[in-house]
């Protein structure tokens, strides 16, 4: 008895080793492998306007053909294959970024998608990163940008009150634009092109006209500016007109709520 067992576990023994012996002797799957030099850049301190370029070199590492199916950016970047499509084994490739500086500033990030049959990473994200310096300038700021006016009596109009900031450096010159809007500042009517010192605010009474209309309102005031990073910013302005009459129908019907 103790010999058929002994038999037995030889035999799977035997087997075992036969099996490891025959997954050893059959060559892996030919497959590419991507590999960068570097997946991140940093252009350093740059002058904004400026035009920059960098190439992203990288190896097909592996023992099959590594195949570019695309590469793709995020806004204010493009991005080109500089190589052939196929790349053999062996070979190496270049990815070519290119990123307008214009109407940026400070530290920003700008990432790059490149995918490939890599079976392991498929998709790769490269990085490129620059501190863009900016020549003194005005900056403007709003509050709000978004104004609910409420209730509103037909024919009375809807009035919104904005802030306008000068947070930069140099006079803000700032436009207004409305197919039938008002504009006052302290009781006066505001003179265009609105001059705000560095580092002032002013105060403006949007009156915008309702004739006749009742129900939901929604208004736009386009507001421009000759600041560079924002030249052009909009107000929202929402509400409800309700008619005399049916104002006066509620009233009456909730008039002894009112006492």
């Amino acid at each position: 008895m103790k010999r058929l067992h002994a038999l037995k576990f030889a035999g799977a023994v035997i087997v075992l080793a036969a099996a490891l012996l025959f997954a050893a002797a059959v060559p892996a799957a030919a497959q590419p492998r991507i590999n960068f030099k570097e997946t991140s850049w940093d252009f350093g301190k740059v002058k904004q306007g400026d035009l920059l370029s960098h190439e992203f070199v990288f190896k097909n590492e592996g023992n099959d053909t590594l195949i570019i199916q695309k590469v793709t950016t995020t806004c204010g970047c493009t991005a080109a294959l500089l190589s052939a499509e196929k790349i053999p084994p062996g070979k190496e490739g270049k990815i070519e970024v290119k990123f307008d500086t214009r109407g940026y500033g400070g530290r920003v990030s700008k990432l790059l998608y490149m995918d490939s049959n890599d079976p392991k990473q498929a998709r790769r994200q490269l990085q490129v990163t620059a501190h863009i310096e900016t020549p003194p300038a005005p900056k403007i700021e709003l509050d709000p940008y978004n104004y609910d006016a409420g209730l509103i009596v037909e024919g009375e109009g809807i009035l919104a009150e904005l802030k306008v900031m000068n947070k930069g450096e140099l006079e803000l010159k700032v436009e207004f634009n409305h197919r039938n809007a008002t504009y006052s500042s302290g009781g006066k009517a505001v003179s265009l092109p609105l001059k705000i010192a560095a580092g002032k605010e002013v105060t403006v009474e949007v009156r915008i006209p309702t004739q006749e209309r009742t129900g939901v309102v929604r208004e736009y005031v386009l507001i421009k500016s000759n600041d560079p990073m924002r030249t052009t910013l909009s107000m929202y302005i929402s509400g409800y007109i309700i008619s005399k009459e049916k104002l006066k129908e509620l009233f009456i019907r909730y008039k002894e709520l009112l006492r």
